[in-house]
């Protein structure tokens, strides 16, 4: 798939970021607080951290038939629809499953439209960069989701962010710098600019999950996800889909069942373990992109991406540790002065 540069200039790309920040807008807009949900079962964060970072290594092979699956002639559209259309079985049977069908009732309907939104532009995007950029490459750029949720958390949400945070964001912004190699062999400007969109896009997915979560159940979010995601993309697959040959469909096929089973395994890992305990395990993804994309593709990460990576990374944990920290104090504060 080759995405044409004009995309990318001009009035066309202010218009496109002006579209993400409606989006984003739009997402943290008129929530209302509600009571948490229910607890989840008894926590064995040993089995979490593992479900996770099986996770990672699966969702590596996914993103490696992706790319072999677009130097097959297969649409980025198409690779994202038949991920999507293997997903839904699975999010019905997870439901299923552990008895929560009835959650998928909902009664706002335009937040799950504008998740959809924010979240097919993620996938598109990430897909995309994988196509574009060295597997290592892309996924250490797509790092900096994480960067950009607490930027948007802050001037979106106006969420109070400390020297802390600020000063993560600024190191992992310096690691950002350092990845795309300016000062030796830059990386394509065009792929980078798609992975840190994709970073961006996926910032704006975790805040609107983060505001969800405190109304809408897990069940319904997937659910509605999986399905109002094969609307568009079905529509584009109409317009961009093709006939191919049994071994691109064998790569589709592949790439749909990875995606499936990640998706049983990251949902798995939040059942056992917190956000807290495993999302650092999502950093373990740089080292399967890396080997995956050697032994596949020939591709072997600069020296600039090892050297950028930790500092992603680290900036990275250190929201992480911070935000657990201050859940933490709150937690204390509302037990040591209960309202009312």
């Amino acid at each position: 798939m080759r995405i044409g540069r004009r995309y990318y200039k001009g009035s066309l790309y202010r218009g496109w970021t002006s579209a993400i920040i409606r989006l984003c807008t739009l997402a943290m807009a008129n929530i209302e607080p509600a009571p948490p949900l229910s607890a989840s079962p008894t926590q064995r964060p040993l089995l979490g951290i593992l479900l996770r970072l099986a996770a990672m290594a699966v969702l590596g092979v996914m993103f490696s038939l992706v790319k072999l699956a677009g130097q097959h002639g297969v649409h980025v559209t198409e690779s994202l629809f038949y991920r999507q259309l293997a997903g839904l079985p699975v999010a019905i049977i997870w439901l299923w499953w552990t008895g929560a069908l009835a959650s998928i009732r909902t009664a706002r309907p335009m937040q799950h439209a504008v998740r959809m939104l924010l979240g097919v532009s993620a996938m598109a995007l990430n897909f995309s960069a994988m196509l574009l950029l060295p597997m290592a490459e892309a996924t250490t750029l797509g790092f900096a989701a994480q960067i950009f949720a607490t930027m948007l958390a802050a001037f979106l949400l106006r969420e109070p962010t400390g020297r802390y945070r600020w000063g993560a964001v600024a190191l992992g912004f310096a690691g950002v710098v350092i990845a795309l190699q300016p000062g030796g062999q830059p990386l394509p400007l065009t792929g980078a600019m798609v992975a840190l969109g994709g970073a961006l896009m996926t910032g704006c997915v975790i805040i609107q999950l983060r505001r969800m979560a405190q109304t809408e159940p897990a069940g319904a979010i997937v659910f509605w996800f999986s399905l109002t995601s094969l609307v568009p993309l079905g529509v584009a697959v109409a317009i961009f889909g093709k006939n191919h040959d049994l071994t691109s469909w064998a790569i589709i096929a592949g790439l749909s069942l990875a995606g499936a089973i990640a998706q049983i395994l990251l949902t798995a890992s939040l059942r056992h373990a917190s956000v807290a305990a495993i999302m650092t395990m999502d950093y373990s993804a740089l080292l399967w992109s890396a080997m995956i994309g050697f032994a596949v593709f020939g591709d072997m990460p600069g020296h600039s991406v090892w050297l950028g990576a930790p500092l992603i990374v680290g900036a990275g944990l250190i929201i992480a540790w911070r935000e657990q920290f201050l859940a933490r104090r709150r937690a204390m504060e509302a037990a040591e002065y209960p309202a009312g």
